[in-house]
């Protein structure tokens, strides 16, 4: 189904912040490895999970970011637990599927179809490459909306975000196009870069992974990416800092209290 420019991602997330006011964007990284016992013998383990994950911590989302590789490991089970997680998922909480795809031509509209239209994200992660030409599918569509890698939490990072000055490039780039449109990836854990990125870039989402398990510094975050106190613009992406703080029965439980803990920690700065 179609969904109208007020549902888009741009949308949903200024009126999901100003309803909740949180910036709390939850990964759910249903890594088979790592699922609670209770819930493997259930006839998707992942959805079950995922469920169960929402339903404790719903209220403390600003948005939800399933990452594609994660599901495609359980096959077609997988792909049926994507599905019926971002149909559980509330209208009004945004859902960004993090696939970081980046193709031209009918190719890139391929995923674009899939995923905004027929799968019905708000939103997806986009890996910049191949330039303007694997933008123009969500540019198009009236509700499209993108986050593009420029900035990446991993450490190898510096081989080319740092080194070769790519952040600084992509930036720049990203201002050929509607902040209504496109977003930013800016990871959490290269500080240095980050009021940089932010004076690049005034008036676009930043999608900012890092924060928990990867070690980044909220206040800096905070600190230096904050767009405005009425429009922030960023969500911050925890996920195993969240969802894997427990494996018992009461994982659930546990990512409430984590969820908890991290918008509170959030919500001083706002």
């Amino acid at each position: 189904m179609e969904k109208t420019l007020l549902k888009s991602l741009w949308y949903k997330y200024r009126s999901r912040w100003q309803d909740s006011h949180s910036l709390l964007c939850i990964g759910l990284d249903p890594d088979l490895t790592q699922l609670p016992e209770c819930v493997l013998n259930e006839k998707n383990p992942i959805w079950e999970f995922n469920r169960r994950i929402i339903d404790a911590t719903g209220k403390y989302a600003c948005a939800y970011k399933p990452n594609l590789a994660f599901y495609l490991r359980d096959g077609i089970r997988g792909l049926e637990a994507l599905q019926l997680t971002v149909n559980y998922i509330p209208e009004y909480i945004p859902v960004i599927l993090d696939c970081k795809v980046g193709d031209i031509g009918t190719t890139m509209e391929q995923y674009v179809s899939a995923f905004l239209e027929l799968m019905d994200f708000d939103a997806i992660t986009v890996n910049p490459l191949l330039g303007t030409d694997l933008l123009k599918p969500i540019l198009e569509r009236e509700d499209g909306f993108a986050f593009v890698l420029t900035l990446t939490s991993n450490p190898s990072a510096n081989d080319f975000f740092i080194k070769e000055n790519m952040a600084v490039k992509i930036a720049k780039w990203l201002n050929n196009f509607p902040p209504e449109k496109i977003g930013a990836v800016v990871g959490a854990t290269l500080v240095t870069q980050l009021k940089e990125m932010r004076e690049l870039m005034p008036g676009r989402i930043f999608l900012i992974p890092g924060i928990g398990a990867q070690g980044g510094d909220l206040d800096a975050v905070m600190h230096y990416t904050k767009d405005s106190d009425e429009f922030p613009n960023i969500l911050i992406n925890s996920s195993r800092g969240i969802i894997f703080q427990d494996r018992s029965p009461k994982f659930a439980q546990a990512a409430e209290i984590a969820a908890k803990n991290l918008q509170e920690r959030i919500e001083i700065y706002t």
